[in-house]
């Protein structure tokens, strides 16, 4: 399957959480509720995802952790704020680049309506 079309799974899930859950909960319960869904789904979800970083010949562990990876393509960042910030979008962006990996969803659960609190983060590589 493509970043593409996990995109549109992701999206589709998390149009439906928004709908039956509403804005206003805690970044987790929105985490755990998509989590469940995409497994629900039959994709490959990992919560939680060490992140490390390394300078020329070193690994750090400073304490990255990406929110949800769907099939090790997609990167999850969710997000239950009032407004979404440009360091939202460079943490997405970081977790692309330390990752390899080309696609990114920034989800803001703290929206009316689900669709203006979507943002997709892509990596040029």
């Amino acid at each position: 399957m493509t970043e593409n079309e996990l995109s549109n799974k992701i999206i589709g899930a998390s149009i439906e959480i928004h709908k039956t859950l509403g804005p206003g909960l805690l970044e987790s319960a929105y985490k755990m509720a998509l989590f469940y869904d995409l497994q629900q789904m039959g994709l490959e979800v990992k919560r939680q995802v060490a992140m490390p970083f390394k300078y020329k010949e070193i690994n750090l562990e400073i304490g990255y952790r990406i929110d949800i990876l769907v099939e090790s393509k997609v990167i999850i960042e969710l997000k239950a704020v009032e407004n979404l910030t440009p360091t939202h979008f460079a943490q997405t962006l970081t977790y692309l680049k330390l990752s390899n990996l080309k696609l990114g969803l920034l989800l803001n659960f703290n929206e009316k309506y689900l669709k203006h609190g979507i943002q997709r983060v892509a990596n040029g590589l």
